[in-house]
């Protein structure tokens, strides 16, 4: 079985995004066909890229960095849910990304973004980043909106369609997740 990490990507204090994770753990936990796990950067206190060698060599100096390291390459796939943030994704979520390299390296990802604007532009931006990290991005992904999945900007409660969406994300990542296996064996 393939083990997917959900990934908390603000450290924002009040954040919505870890109500929103759990909520994605929540339907996840109800599967039988990959193991998950909640990750939270917050827990891993990454300062403002600290290394003093790219992470493409894979030399770490910090033992936060080889913690965070031992973390992420323990998964097979990765679901990311994102705040958007002045179009983008969290500075928090990027900065824990870029501190990596290999680790990412021949995985698959999802995304669960949430905003003004379903969270969209986020997921776009962090499309691009996996990319050069050599991650399958699938397709389905799930937007929910702060007007309509928010209770006064700040409570989560999501429409009821909205765990479709996760388990139709979720379907895809299994799949990628899986096949991308293969590669790194």
């Amino acid at each position: 079985m393939i083990r997917i990490a959900v990934i908390i990507g603000s450290t924002r204090p009040n954040r919505n995004g870890e109500a929103v994770a759990r909520w994605v753990y929540e339907i996840a936990q109800k599967r039988s066909d990959a193991e998950f796990e909640l990750v939270d950067i917050k827990d891993f206190n990454l300062p403002l890229l600290d290394e003093p060698v790219p992470p493409s060599l894979g030399q770490y100096s910090k033992e936060h960095t080889k913690a965070w390291a031992a973390k992420i390459d323990s998964f097979d796939a990765y679901v990311f849910v994102t705040p958007e943030y002045n179009h983008g994704t969290s500075g928090a979520l990027k900065n824990a990304i870029d501190f990596l390299y290999k680790e990412w390296n021949n995985k698959a990802a999802g995304f669960v973004g949430y905003g003004s604007s379903l969270g969209a532009r986020a997921v776009e931006s962090l499309r691009l980043v996996m990319g050069e990290l050599q991650v399958a991005d699938v397709r389905a992904q799930v937007g929910l909106s702060l007007f309509t999945d928010f209770e006064n900007f700040s409570q989560f409660k999501p429409a009821a369609h909205q765990e479709q969406s996760v388990n139709a994300m979720l379907d895809q990542v299994i799949s990628w997740g899986g096949a991308m296996k293969t590669l790194r064996q």
